[in-house]
């Protein structure tokens, strides 16, 4: 579990990423026919000095303070509390003696500024373009930026989006110190890297670390880069530099117990920003693809049962009514392998392509379905807010006496179930027994598909059933009230 390191949020505390009995272990032997280990010139020496790295790179680093101003008016009756708040802190209005008439005229509003929080950020260009975390600048109605030689502006915020939290600022300036922007696709794991920021508000403080992972899956649209580097509350928005003085990134998230520095901090890669920073600057918002699926990871066992070999591509477990999935023709229960040519190794892989998307153009989507490989066209649509519509609970008919050979008594559905739930094929599962509840089957799941082929009616599908080897697994694709998936129900060993 990640979080952000916003000032004033609650903070969360995360996972531990280590094990008692699974954690990293010592190679004390080569194996067999493997060449020998010889000693020879070290491939590191010595330590890195960073302090020309720092005059060059310093400058362009920025401290961000926010404001936000607080209407308040008179407090109404039982509001004991807030009024004593607003006496002491705020400058209310004085404490009446027990019995006094309170004076009768109308309340007198009034804004106070109050200090939200304290960020990070970096200078991009010599005009004045700054950038810095989304959540730095959440909620803010006054941004003010500090150079390192004290000069204060007051900054526009020309956008911010959520979803890489990244936001483009703007201060009216010129000639200022700005930084080289990198190409963070072609880091190195291992390499050293800088951070400079305010943490606890302590302007331009450096740390260095190495990188620990290119890309950390923590979010559909952000594979982070992750490092050993020390970021604490107060370092967000500022950048992550390499040895050439070239920013790669801005540092985001830290996994932490207890709110500071716990050796693993997150920032989210230049490209990334570059690629939402000219949104911003263009239109003041981010545009992203979508398809309308929702997805889920494909098992080892899931491949093999499928004939796909290995685990790759990602199941598709739902296809939103009228959507660009459902009229292109993806199915619930269709592995999709490629987008684009692109081949999808990891559940993250298919949002990230598909939000880079332009809207309005046209993907070649590879399938696996039914034990072939086709490609589907599907266009490409505006990337909103998806709400999964819920469904009256499924009236379930008589459960069968006999249970078959995996465990499942099924039963038919009727033509209006079938019509409420948009399907043409598939059975009621009335109980469930034996290697199928073991493998997390229940009553009220559908069965659409038994290892690629359509399920029709209770009959066939018992007679499918009935001819299985029964020393193998078996794949069934099940759907639950919106969500379809593959199980596999592999025999007693």
């Amino acid at each position: 579990m990640t979080m952000t390191l916003n000032p004033g949020r609650k903070l969360i505390s995360a996972l531990i990423f280590a094990s008692t009995l699974g954690g990293t272990g010592l190679l004390i032997g080569a194996p067999a026919g493997a060449a020998p280990v010889t000693p020879g010139a070290p491939l590191v020496t010595g330590l890195p000095d960073f302090t020309d790295l720092i005059d060059k790179v310093g400058p362009a680093v920025v401290n961000i303070r926010t404001t936000e101003k607080i209407r308040m008016g008179q407090a109404g009756p039982g509001d004991e509390e807030m009024q004593e708040f607003l006496r002491r802190f705020f400058g209310g209005a004085a404490p009446r003696a027990p019995g006094q008439t309170p004076r009768r005229r109308a309340p007198q509003p009034q804004e106070e500024e109050v200090q939200r929080g304290v960020g990070s950020g970096f200078i991009i260009s010599n005009d004045g373009f700054v950038l810095t975390n989304a959540h730095v600048v959440e909620g803010a109605d006054e941004v003010l930026v500090t150079l390192t030689d004290r000069r204060e502006f007051k900054a526009k915020v020309l956008g911010a989006d959520k979803r890489s939290d990244v936001a483009l600022l703007k201060v009216d300036a010129s000639k200022l110190p700005f930084l080289t922007v990198g190409d963070s696709s072609r880091i190195r794991v291992g390499e050293w890297v800088i951070a400079i920021g305010s943490p606890f508000n302590l302007d331009n403080t450096v740390t260095a670390g190495i990188i620990s992972a290119k890309a950390r899956d923590t979010g559909d649209y952000l594979p982070l880069i992750q490092s050993d580097v020390a970021v604490n509350p107060g370092n967000s928005g500022g950048p992550l530099i390499n040895m050439r003085g070239e920013v790669i990134g801005i540092n985001s998230q830290i996994a932490t117990l207890s709110g500071g520095y716990n050796g693993i901090s997150f920032a989210v890669p230049i490209d990334e920003v570059i690629r939402v920073s000219d949104q911003l600057k263009k239109s003041g918002k981010v545009t992203r693809g979508r398809l309308g699926v929702e997805i889920g990871e494909v098992s080892k066992d899931v491949a093999e049962s499928l004939g796909l070999g290995k685990a790759r591509g990602v199941e598709v477990s739902r296809v939103e009514a009228g959507g660009p999935a459902e009229k292109g023709g993806i199915k619930v229960g269709d592995i999709i392998l490629k987008f684009n040519g692109q081949a999808i190794e990891r559940t993250a892989d298919l949002p990230r392509l598909v939000g880079a998307s332009p809207v309005g153009s046209k993907a070649v989507v590879t399938v696996w379905r039914k034990g072939q490989q086709q490609d589907i066209q599907v266009g490409i649509v505006e990337l909103e807010d998806e709400k999964a519509p819920k469904k009256p609970p499924l009236k379930k008919p008589k459960p069968d006496t006999v249970a078959n050979a995996i465990g499942l008594h099924v039963s038919d559905l009727t033509e209006a179930q079938r019509k409420e739930l948009k399907i043409d094929a598939g059975v009621l599962v009335d109980a469930s027994e034996g290697a199928a509840a073991r493998a997390g089957l229940r009553t009220g799941d559908l069965i659409l598909q038994l290892n690629n082929v359509e399920v029709r009616d209770a009959r066939t599908f018992n007679g499918m059933v009935a001819k299985l080897d029964p020393k193998k697994s078996v794949a069934i694709l099940v759907r639950r009230e919106e969500n379809t998936q593959y199980v596999v129900i592999k025999p007693r060993q």
